[in-house]
Order: C-alpha cells, then structure tokens, then sequence
C-alpha cells in the first residue's frame, strides 16, 4: 500500500498544542476499546487532543493508528505533522509537540538538551515501526535489480552514471540494462530515513562512502532532492532513470526495487528481512534502561537479513507537566506497540512488527512516563 500523506501545517500543530484541553475519566470505555489500550489508561479512557511532529516515512502507519485510537477512546484526538524526523527531534526538545517521529534516536546532545523541557531524566526513545527502505529505481522495463553495498554507494555519489555501468551489468547477468543516465534523488530535509541510508552506506562500504552517517544529505554531492518521503518517491516516479531512497511503503506503481548484497546471498526487500536486521542490533550504550534505543549492524552477514532498515522510534517525555498530558501519551504509545497496534501498521504500511522482546522493553518504558503534578 502506498503510504497516504497529510500535509498538517506544524504551526496549526503547535497552536493547538498550547490550546490542549486533556482530561481522563475513570469509566470503562464503553465503545469496546480492547485490552491492550485499556491497560494503556490503566483501566481508564482518555481524551483530549495529542500533538506529534516528525518523520514522513511512517505516513501510512500513523493514519492507522491514529483511527484505531480515536475509535477505542472516543474524545481523543491525535493529529501528527509529517514534517520530518530532525524537525520531531527539535520539537519534542523545546517543546512545541508532545511526542516526536524520529527514524533515528536522539543524539546524545540532544538527550542533554531535553531535559529542559522533559523532566532530569529527559526524553526517551520507543521503537514503533520497522521498515525496510528500498532502493527505489524508474528504469523502463525493469523491475528488479540486484546491487551490492559499494555499487549503491558510488551510485549515490555520481559515479556511476549510467545504468548499464559495467558495475551494475556484472552484478544482473541476463538482465536488459538501458542506455540511460542515472539521476539520484535524495531528501532535501533533516531526515532519519537519510540517516539510517548513509549509516548503511558509511558503515558497508567505507571504502567508497567517505561521508559521515548524517540526516543531512552532504552538500557536496550532486543530484535531484525532494522534500519529505513522497517527494522524493514523486520525483522519481516522474523521472526515467532516477533512483532514491525511501520507506518500502511508500513505494510501488512503476518502481522498481534492489535486492541487497548480505554475506554471499542477495537479499530481497520485505518486512521479514528487516525484521531479521533489527535483531542482530544491539542496545545504545550509555542510555538509561528505559530508553530502546537500538544501534543496528549494518554489516551483518545474517542469512536472509535486509540491512538497509530504520526503526522509528516515537519520542516522549520522561516528564510531563500534568498527569491528563501524561495519561494520553501512555495510552497513544501503548495501543501502538500493542499487538493490535502493530498489525494495524503492518496492514497499512508493509513494516514488520516488533518481536515480543521489542515489545515488552517498549511497553516497560511506557509505563515509566510520569507527571509532575
């Protein structure tokens, strides 16, 4: 499924973030909400209106769940502005949204700095959604590819500028490679999906990807850029020969995909394999037992592993001003990671759900949020 986009103004977000009227009452939701978001409430139903801002990849998942939440706890209202995940870092941070959409956790300075607005023990990170991002390319005719980590990497840095380039050619014997220029297309935003790609690419073949892991795009590179995940998935679609990075949901039409080179075995793109990733990551060091932060190895020779994955993570406060705030981001956060939760995401927008221990670690950090007052 193509991933839906709803362009919310941040700044109508941020007015009605100042503008929350939350309350929590303790009857028993009489409109069948399910055990996984009661528990959420701790027995209790929730309203009130929630503000997130932050990444776009997760489009078609935060639709779904926004509606699965709103129908178990009617009165609740999430509205959520796909403005990208740098831009959810800096407003969980100073304030302005309730909760943030990072594909990529919090650096260790910005963990410092939202401490000011998120209590001493600051914000924390709580994966929600793992998803493969595709290699995505136009190429008449050609659906599939198969690339390996220093191929894409030189692809991506203009030096392999046409596909029928002898690099990709031995990679696709039997495969139909046109004389056609390459013309890679990246994010023009701060984004968590460009981090979690040059990670990738930094860290799989360094040899050729001299750039730093960064949500930034490096200004030295050429190329086409778009704003956001369907921009660049726009872009490409109405550009013969382009090629771009983006979350698997948001691609399909007449996209074609690359399957990755892991170990000896090329590996084609899907939820299970990136599921398969995600499980070979290992805890940030440093981080507080309440923060899921995962750091993925994106060298790994798994069989059957897809590298190339983000994990978004929702952003919130160890802290809230009033326990209403405090409540409605438990509940939200709960009902996502449930199993409900997770599969409403899973038919919506092809990610993979969280194993159980991903699960029970997240639901564990939920309950840890508390209220000032």
């Amino acid at each position: 499924m193509k991933a839906t986009r709803f362009g919310r103004n941040a700044a109508l977000a941020v007015i009605a973030a100042g503008a929350l009227a939350l309350t929590a009452c303790g009857s028993d939701n009489a409109t069948g909400t399910t055990g996984g978001t009661q528990s959420a409430a701790a027995g209790t139903k929730v309203t009130g209106t929630l503000t997130g801002i932050g990444a776009s990849s997760t489009g078609a998942a935060m639709d779904a769940w926004k509606a699965g939440f709103a129908s178990a706890n009617q009165g609740a209202t999430v509205q959520y502005s796909p403005d990208g995940s740098g831009a959810g870092r800096k407003a969980i941070i100073d304030g302005s949204a309730q909760f943030a959409g990072s594909d990529a956790y919090l650096k260790d300075d910005e963990l410092e700095a939202s401490k000011a607005k998120c209590g001493p023990e600051g914000a924390i990170n709580i994966p929600v959604y793992i998803s493969p991002i595709a290699v995505a390319f136009n190429i008449p005719d050609v659906k599939e590819l198969k690339l390996d980590a220093a191929t894409v990497a030189k692809i991506f840095r203009g030096q392999i500028t046409n596909w029928n380039d002898p690099a990709i050619a031995a990679l696709n014997s039997g495969v139909t490679l046109p004389d056609l220029k390459v013309t890679p297309v990246n994010r023009s935003d701060d984004s968590g999906t460009t981090s979690n790609f040059t990670d990738y690419l930094a860290s799989a073949a360094p040899e050729v990807w001299a750039d730093k892991a960064a949500g930034v795009w490096p200004a030295s590179l050429k190329g086409e850029n778009a704003k956001g995940t369907s921009g660049v998935v726009k872009t490409v679609t109405d550009t013969p020969g382009a090629v771009t990075y983006a979350d698997d949901s948001a691609v399909s039409g007449k996209l074609g995909t690359a399957s990755i080179k892991v170990g000896d075995e090329f590996v084609k793109i899907s939820a299970d394999a990136a599921a398969k990733a995600v499980e070979a990551g290992k805890p940030v060091d440093g981080r507080a037992s309440n923060d899921v932060a995962i750091k993925l190895d994106r060298k790994t020779t798994a069989s059957g592993a897809y590298p190339v994955v983000l994990v978004s993570y929702h952003v919130v406060c160890t802290t809230y001003e009033t326990k209403a705030v405090a409540d409605l981001v438990k509940a939200f956060e709960t009902y996502v990671v449930s199993d409900e939760g997770q599969k409403t995401a899973a038919d919506a927008a092809k990610s993979a759900p969280l194993s159980k221990t991903l699960q029970d670690k997240a639901k564990a950090a939920i309950e840890t949020i508390k209220a000032k007052s």
